[in-house]
């Protein structure tokens, strides 16, 4: 165990648990900005045993369990520890993270097959910025959780069904295959959609058409299938596309389209009437989950089946859940869905508990995010109007960073530039996303993401690359200094010890509630305190052993950024 809050908990477990009659009591050891740690725990138990708490907190310190600990050890105000760290404690501590591959994050003790439903755009039509949270929040939970040594399906929602797709394939069969494979090749999804939601408005003949290729498909007719195949592959090889530009996991084997679950609602219907959860309500086949009502105060119904006896949304999202459960034994099930399906979600859940298909410890939990505004504080739209695509944004933010960085380093060649640019560009739209609030909405700012100063994608990966080019001047391999001892002796080189020791916390916080904008805090944290170390601490003009062990710590630290920023979904450039 490499984490000295974590350590100094398991240390003082065994006397806590001694006062408290052999029970376990937790020691609650917190940061401290008055010293390294506070622990805060003999409150509460002196309330328990009834004992002062100043006297329990003195006889804990009296009791040597901390000796080998701590190098100074205060009763302060009504019975709080506050702790500092022995520097040999320290040191033994960060010796164990150099030499983990891990950098001292455990694997879960009890690992979990997690779900993550993200992404899920639409087929026919282009990703737009409202895609961009989704995607990348789901994204990096996926790495954290798979990091912990969970087994994780990504399972991408895209929709893939529908009435839309009468129309859809009827235009597709107007324009003739050929000519609407070669513009949708292109990206052109939108302009593709709206010309066939145009002839619908327009057009009754049109209408007639696409209703009845709805029936045909919803039928399995062989030749409509076929034409429905056609234009969910080329959605799919669009979408590939922007997922490569993003740089995030999610491939042709993640697709979990609605289709996928059409088949399986009837059955899903049927067990709900069986065990008598359905009744009619205006025609309609609802479920009445308890707690939910309308605005008037009423029940509000859940339609599973509509009057013309056609299955609803929500009925495939049951259908959804009993997948996930039944099929791929999901413990845990995380929905990165935009807030606004939130009373949606709740409903599904609580319809699935109601049935017994959603039952303790399985979990299925609403991974809800705000929007992305525009400098008016209005949603986010382009020049026209419309919202903005998500293509366009990612290559607007390559092209921006190629030029922040042919600016700041103008020796740069060419070709390594544009290799760093993707990185940086991609890296600081993730980054100005994921280090917001996810349940708050932001504004979408160019200036500000692609700083290079203050909490941005830019300032992260310019730390990295900053330790880097320390070892480039020194002329040597940061592999090399990884056996050398780190001696903490200024008070610095301790902050940036300790942070760099909290990353197995900073990882446990984040996905405690699936915030990564914890972890994002944590990250900018540890590059602050890098800094602070480097303007304090000479490094290449410090005498040895010093030196080295200050490029030990550096490369350490370096080691730590990088794998965070990759636990983003970001690259951590070696130079910028």
């Amino acid at each position: 165990m490499s984490d000295p809050l974590a350590t100094l908990s398991a240390l003082l477990a065994p006397i806590f648990a001694e006062l408290n009659g052999g029970e376990p009591s937790d020691p609650t050891v917190r940061p401290s900005d008055r010293a390294d740690a506070q622990i805060n725990g003999a409150l509460s138990l002196a309330q328990r045993v009834g004992s002062n708490p100043r006297e329990l907190a003195q006889r804990i310190v009296d009791s040597g369990v901390l000796g080998d600990v701590a190098s100074e050890l205060e009763v302060a105000g009504p019975g709080f520890i506050n702790v500092t760290f022995a520097a040999a404690f320290l040191e033994a501590q960060l010796a164990e993270v150099v030499a983990d591959d891990r950098l001292g994050v455990a694997r879960a003790a009890g690992t979990k097959r997690v779900v993550v439903d993200y992404s899920a755009p639409n087929v026919a039509k282009e990703m737009h910025v409202g895609h961009l949270r989704s995607t990348v929040i789901g994204d990096s939970l996926v790495r954290m959780m798979e990091f912990l040594g969970h087994t994780v399906s990504r399972e991408n929602h895209i929709g893939d069904w529908g009435r839309p797709f009468g129309m859809l394939i009827e235009h597709l069969l107007d324009l003739g295959e050929d000519v609407a494979s070669e513009g949708l090749s292109q990206g052109d999804l939108d302009g593709f959609y709206k010309e066939a939601n145009a002839k619908f408005k327009d057009s009754e003949p049109f209408q007639e058409r696409a209703r009845a290729r709805v029936v045909l498909l919803q039928n399995s007719d062989e030749d409509t299938l076929v034409l429905w195949h056609r234009l969910v592959e080329m959605s799919n090889a669009y979408f590939n596309r922007v997922y490569t530009k993003l740089g995030v996991l999610l491939t042709d084997d993640d697709l979990a389209g609605e289709s996928q679950y059409q088949s399986l609602m009837t059955g899903v219907h049927q067990r709900l009437e069986e065990q008598g959860l359905v009744s009619e309500s205006d025609g309609a086949m609802v479920v009445f989950a308890p707690g939910f009502k309308n605005r008037d105060g009423d029940p509000l119904p859940m339609i599973t089946k509509s009057q013309t006896g056609a299955f609803m949304y929500a009925t495939s999202d049951l259908a959804c859940v009993v997948d996930r459960v039944e099929r791929l034994g999901a413990d845990l099930m995380l929905y990165v869905i935009g807030t606004p399906q939130a009373h949606h979600l709740q409903m599904v859940f609580e319809v699935c508990r109601m049935a017994g298909w959603l039952t303790e410890p399985t979990q299925a939990v609403h991974v809800n995010f705000g929007s992305v505004l525009g400098a008016d504080g209005k949603m986010m739209r382009s020049r026209a109007g419309d919202s903005v695509k998500l293509v366009d944004l990612l290559d607007e933010a390559v092209e921006r960073a190629d030029a922040s960085i042919a600016e700041k380093n103008p020796d740069m060649s060419a070709q390594d530039r544009g290799v760093v640019a993707q990185a940086v560009g991609i890296g600081a739209l993730k980054y100005a996303d994921l280090s917001t609030d996810r349940i708050k909405d932001y504004v979408f700012d160019w200036d500000r993401m692609l700083a290079f100063e203050g909490n941005t994608g830019p300032y992260l990966q310019y730390a990295h690359a900053r330790i880097c080019s320390i070892f480039r001047r020194a002329a040597i391999e940061r592999s090399t200094v990884r056996e050398a001892p780190i001696v903490l002796g200024h008070t610095a080189e301790k902050a940036l010890a300790m942070r760099i020791m909290g990353y197995p916390s900073a990882i446990d916080n984040t996905l405690d509630s699936y915030s990564p904008h914890k972890l994002c805090t944590y990250v900018y944290e540890l590059a602050s305190d890098f800094s602070s170390f480097y303007q304090e601490c000479p490094i290449l003009k410090s005498d040895e052993p010093m030196r080295t062990s200050r490029l030990a710590l550096a490369d350490l630290t370096a080691r730590v950024l990088e794998h965070s920023l990759g636990l983003l979904g970001m690259i951590a450039p070696q130079e910028m």
